[in-house]
């Protein structure tokens, strides 16, 4: 493990306590991979996360398909999205700011109970018969608003959990289950909505949330890290936006994160439009599809915990690669190519994911992660929640394959003119080592990446 720089030094003159922590530079062993699963508190939290993941995201596709369902109005299911998404852009800064000064471990259990109560209202409603839209709206407001607090707390939580040495493995296990989540939510969600209708999505949703209630009210909180908490102060939110920006780390992964959120990270939409348009396999290849993808992210994620290094070019590389093979997807409709370019699409989207959001944190010193994390998160749901309009346009307008060209090629561009950029002003150059075969070319860096 490498040391780090020398703490940054704010006019006056005085060390700032946003100093930048350790990071690594080589291939954890198999052990040092999982061992944050030797934790308790983080064994609870994680198995709270992947039902929570799951769960949340099965609510969030039966919500749209029940405003669908009681008006038929595609417009009223549009604001049931920017309900449960737009908070996050709207208070996302002032959820990270609560991070930094309240106990996350509280945050999260008064987050999580309100978004048992309110899906198990909806879902007692639905399966009742006596539901109305502006409940299902009023409902999916709330649990927005719920989820855009909990957001930086539950991220940044797990520092709290597992410890700096820990962190990095544990990282690695939370863009797995969130983003298998992800995948699986939508897919599971769908074979319900269609076998008993959607109030029973919303029912494991409200279950899901109040085990994770559970899980939190049993961990051993004198066994957590202790963090600095942030008094009440003003211009909290300035000093995290400089230091993101002073981070190359840091910036130039959020400026990628956009792209790839906006177009790369709306696979419903695109598996939708290609089950139903482009191949016609209905909802038996939805499933399919979905789970094929789910299958990739599996392998990403053993991938990822046991790679050497954690650098911005990582990232880069990573986007190169899930817009390729995003292209390769909506290439020439072949069908066994596009199959197996879901797989792809799986491992890369969540080495990318777990790069970029493991850079942010490893790079964010613990008094200010809240808020830095807040960053992350919004770029990520607000681009999803953006993307969704755009992509599902382009491939009700445009056509499936096309949209997967889309959606593969604006992320390779960005990161191929970032690397560009990059290169050009010495952050990153190749070097060629002869002596070496398996390593001939390699990217180094010149200057530092990660303050």
């Amino acid at each position: 493990m490498s040391s780090p720089p020398p703490p940054d030094l704010p006019s006056d003159g005085v060390p700032a306590i946003t100093e930048p922590i350790p990071t690594f530079d080589r291939r954890p062993t198999f052990r040092q991979s999982f061992a944050a699963l030797a934790v308790f508190n983080y064994r609870l939290y994680l198995g709270a996360l992947i039902l929570g993941s799951t769960g949340g995201w099965m609510a969030r596709v039966a919500i749209d398909w029940l405003v669908l369902e009681l008006t038929g109005d595609v417009a009223l299911v549009g604001i049931a999205v920017a309900l449960q998404f737009a908070p996050t852009l709207l208070l996302g800064v002032w959820a990270g700011v609560l991070s930094d000064r309240v106990p996350r471990h509280t945050v999260l259990l008064v987050t999580q109970s309100v978004a048992t109560v309110s899906n198990g209202i909806l879902a007692l409603l639905v399966l009742t018969g006596h539901v109305a839209v502006w409940q299902v709206l009023m409902i999916a407001g709330i649990t927005g608003v719920a989820g855009a607090i909990e957001g930086p707390s539950r991220s940044a939580f797990v520092s709290e959990m597992v410890g700096t040495h820990r962190l990095r493995g544990a990282i690695s296990l939370n863009a797995t289950t969130f983003h298998l989540g992800g995948l699986l939510g939508p897919a599971i969600s769908g074979v319900l909505i269609a076998a008993v209708g959607s109030g029973w999505s919303i029912a494991v949703n409200a279950a899901t949330t109040a085990i994770a209630v559970l899980a939190i009210s049993l961990m051993r909180t004198h066994e957590l890290v202790p963090v600095p908490r942030q008094p009440a102060a003003r211009g909290q939110i300035r000093e995290a936006v400089r230091y993101a920006w002073r981070k190359p780390a840091i910036r130039w992964t959020l400026a990628l994160l956009i792209p790839v959120a906006v177009f790369g990270m709306n696979l419903p939409v695109l598996l939708a439009s290609a089950a139903d348009e482009t191949y016609g396999t209905g909802a038996t290849g939805y499933g399919l599809y979905n789970s094929l993808c789910a299958g990739g992210a599996f392998l990403g994620a053993i991938l990822s915990s046991r790679r050497r290094s954690l650098r911005l070019w990582d990232v880069v590389g990573f986007t190169v690669l899930y817009g390729a093979v995003t292209m390769l997807a909506g290439w020439d409709g072949w069908y066994p190519v596009f199959v197996s370019a879901l797989v792809g699409i799986g491992v890369t989207r969540l080495l990318f994911a777990m790069s970029a959001e493991a850079l942010v944190q490893l790079s964010t010193n613990p008094a200010i992660r809240g808020r830095v994390v807040s960053f992350y998160i919004m770029v990520l749901m607000g681009g999803q929640a953006a993307g969704g309009v755009v992509m599902g346009w382009i491939a009700e307008n445009l056509g499936g394959q096309l949209a997967f060209l889309i959606a593969g090629a604006v992320p390779l561009l960005c990161a191929l003119v970032l690397g560009a950029s990059l290169a050009h002003r010495q952050e990153l150059r190749l070097r060629v080592d002869l002596r070496r075969p398996r390593r001939l070319l390699t990217v180094v860096r010149r200057t530092p990446l990660v303050e």
